[in-house]
């Protein structure tokens, strides 16, 4: 009787995608991750930290754009512990905040929007100076 080998990982993560045959894992494990890290940043111009946060941000963009679920919940679906964290990254990679990424594409946060104080307010001003230019 033959034993079978190590389970196979048949689903593709939802950011990264799947390598064939786990190839990555492969080559990696015959390497110390210094120089598993210095053929990856040689080979993407990205070190694999950078270049998984990248992807990860990329797919949260979409999420964001094309669906009204949370911050909070687009931050868990790509593996951010906390809303905190995703947005603080989420700026520091692209430069805006999810939110205001959400709202240039205009998908504004709904459940604020719906809120009794955004619709007791819909007749003030909206602009961020509200008089108090310079």
């Amino acid at each position: 009787m033959e034993l079978a080998g190590p389970p196979r990982d048949t689903g593709a993560h939802p950011v990264i995608g799947a390598l064939p045959d786990g190839r990555l894992r492969r080559v990696a494990a015959h390497m110390s991750p210094y120089h598993f890290a210095r053929l990856f940043r040689r080979a993407t111009g990205l070190s694999p930290h950078r270049f998984i946060l990248q992807r990860r941000i990329a797919a949260a963009t979409v999420l964001l754009a094309d669906s009204t679920s949370s911050i909070r919940s687009v931050a868990r679906t790509m593996g951010f512990t906390t809303a905190s964290h995703f947005a603080t990254t989420f700026r520091r990679v692209t430069g805006v905040t999810p939110t205001a990424y959400r709202r240039s594409r205009g998908l504004g946060n709904i459940a604020a929007d719906m809120s009794p104080a955004a619709t007791s307010t819909a007749g003030a001003s909206t602009s961020p100076c509200s008089g108090d230019q310079l």
